[in-house]
């Protein structure tokens, strides 16, 4: 441990983590157990079943409400928090070290991308991993192929377009399109 506190506890802290790090080979172990349960939930067909896996990878109880269309794809698990009435569709990826906190009413389209963490621009330390939680508040929406950056929030009942990049955080009641995503209204 450097600094006395796990590198999980140091990522959702927001630490950066340097390539050479004495606990950077456990990120990676974690990913390979997670895969294991990815590969039994992305064969699974049963909503149920589907759930209890997702649980299993969370570390946490996912609601009987939330749907998940298969495939799925989580490099860690244990920093993602799913509410209630989630809707995740077919080909999302989650990246979430850094965290990723989904709240209750929550739509997700196709082939999204929750990306909670990064690297830095410099060439010499750019196999570090930068974290940045990202948080989706109720009731958003995120169309299909969207990418979400690390450290942003998506406001209370806000529409992130399809194809978008958001880099910023979007405030509340707001419909965000474009690469870099910009607030194209308000609701």
């Amino acid at each position: 441990m450097t600094n006395g506190k796990d590198i999980f506890e140091r990522l959702r802290a927001g630490e950066i983590i340097l390539s050479a790090d004495p606990q950077a080979n456990r990120m990676r172990e974690a990913s390979y157990a997670t895969k294991k349960l990815l590969l039994q939930m992305n064969n699974a067909s049963d909503p149920v079943a589907i759930r209890e896996l997702l649980s299993q990878i969370t570390g946490t109880d996912i609601d009987e409400s939330v749907a998940v269309f298969t495939p799925l794809y989580i490099n860690y698990g244990k920093h993602t928090r799913i509410g209630k009435n989630v809707f995740i569709n077919f080909d999302c990826t989650f990246l979430d070290l850094g965290g990723i906190t989904i709240e209750d009413n929550v739509q997700i389209a196709p082939k999204v991308s929750l990306l909670s963490e990064g690297h830095p621009v410099s060439p010499e330390n750019r196999h570090s991993l930068v974290p940045g939680p990202i948080h989706i508040k109720k009731n958003a929406w995120i169309g299909a192929n969207a990418t979400i950056l690390p450290g942003v929030t998506i406001g209370e009942n806000s529409i992130v377009a399809a194809g978008a990049v958001v880099s910023k955080d979007v405030p509340n009641n707001k419909v965000v399109g474009g690469v870099p995503a910009k607030i194209i209204k308000s609701i």
